[in-house]
């Protein structure tokens, strides 16, 4: 879901590098019981939100929240561009949450910082997306319950396209052309988040590359990588491309208000789109990169984690099942009244009337033909140094290759601290 709030934050990948790591390091050296102290009673629970954008979302969830009998659940709403760095704070405190949404992260699971909720997801496992079900295990170990997944890709105006005979782009040569050739005295070409790395993972993914191999091995350090790379350089310093925009690229209002033909953004912005543009609205993936690529579309999402370092872990695991596993209804409230998205339960995905035509059934089909997931592995400091890749190599004008090879370096002493 997104946060089309006035707070200029990245959803997925900017957020989540821009948190210190000495937070990071703070919260894996944190041990002991940093849970709020409330006696251990069971009847009163914390959970904490990022502030969503979307009108509504907020009394949807203090509304599902208050329909729980079985504790007395507060939500802490957090607002403003900075929630993670509030979580995770938080999390070194006794007035940590019992509950919060996050994305799966190793670093928690090997500091201990949240509960195994493998014997609450047994039993529905295989009603869930079995990407989902992937991203979220260790060792066997599932930790953490999918509530939304949230595709990104290409939106376009079909009409600005037939106006400058433009063809819907499926190289990254093309999208380059394209942008050239829509470009106006008063709308840009295109507009890929004001610092592109919204779209650095999937430069990775349509090059043939991935973050990590399936054995937690840098896999993204590739000459195709590097000449893709060299491609969105061009597109920075063309002039086509929409930069400084008054809202980041999860708002949808730069291609709303005209100022892009082409806009990378997030399923969940459609009905605002749909209500602004009527049909006049397309979706397109990630382009090929090189001739061995393949198209890619960004799976986004946020997820809901126990704090197993609480004093109340078995209430916060029993109101956690309650709520995105047994109340199927709240969950498809959740995923389509308050901008769209899919469902991680396959049931519910199948059968959520308002994905079933149109373009949000378009969208469904590109997330299933196209769709990347969360890796666990992929950490903090990792996304870090691939921003660094974008800003060195394509805001400024450093040797991609030379950029490639430093982020591996960064990268595998990560990875060694982790997996050894």
């Amino acid at each position: 879901m997104s946060a089309l709030s006035n707070s200029n934050w990245d959803r997925r990948n900017v957020l989540r590098a821009a948190m210190g790591l000495a937070a990071v390091g703070g919260l894996a050296a944190c041990g002991g019981n940093t849970g709020r102290s409330s006696g251990g009673s069971g009847d009163a629970l914390v959970q904490y939100f990022h502030a969503y954008g979307e009108a509504g979302t907020e009394q949807a969830i203090k509304k599902y929240a208050k329909a729980y009998k079985g504790a007395n659940v507060t939500t802490q709403w957090i607002t403003g561009s900075n929630f993670e760095q509030k979580l995770f704070a938080a999390l070194l405190t006794k007035n940590a949450p019992d509950v919060f949404e996050f994305h799966p992260q190793i670093q928690l699971i090997k500091s201990g910082q949240v509960a195994d909720l493998t014997d609450i997801i047994a039993p529905v496992k295989d009603d869930f997306n079995q990407a989902d079900i992937t991203s979220h295990t260790v060792d066997g170990k599932i930790y953490g319950v999918r509530m939304i997944d949230d595709p990104q890709f290409f939106f376009y105006r079909p009409s600005l396209f037939a106006k400058a005979k433009v063809e819907v782009p499926t190289t990254l040569e093309e999208l380059i052309e394209a942008a050239a050739k829509l470009k106006t005295a008063k709308i840009k070409g295109a507009y890929l988040g004001n610092d592109l790395t919204p779209v650095q993972n999937n430069l990775i993914w349509s090059a043939g590359a991935d973050t990590l191999t399936a054995d937690n091995k840098p896999a993204f350090n590739t000459d195709e990588v590097a000449a893709g790379l060299k491609q969105l350089r061009t597109l920075f310093t063309s002039g086509d491309l929409l930069l400084g925009a008054p809202t980041d690229w999860w708002d949808p209002s730069a291609f709303i208000q005209g100022l892009t033909a082409i806009q990378w953004c997030g399923m969940w912005a459609m009905p605002a789109m749909i209500e602004a543009l009527g049909d006049d609205i397309g979706i397109f993936p990630f382009p090929k990169v090189g001739s061995a690529g393949k198209q890619s579309v960004t799976n986004g999402g946020w997820s809901m984690f126990v704090n197993a370092k609480g004093d109340n872990v078995d209430a916060a695991k029993e109101y956690v099942k309650w709520l995105w596993i047994d109340q199927k209804e709240y969950q498809e409230d959740w995923a389509t009244s308050y901008g769209f998205h899919i469902p991680p339960r396959t049931s519910l995905a199948q059968s959520a009337t308002k994905l079933q035509t149109g373009l949000p059934a378009e969208g469904v089909k590109l997330f299933n033909e196209f769709g990347h997931f969360d890796n666990i592995g992929w950490t903090q400091a990792m996304i870090s140094s691939v921003n660094d890749v974008m800003a060195n190599s394509v805001r400024k004008d450093d040797d991609p290759k030379a950029q490639l090879d430093a982020c591996e370096k960064k990268v595998d002493t990560e990875l060694k601290k982790l997996f050894g």
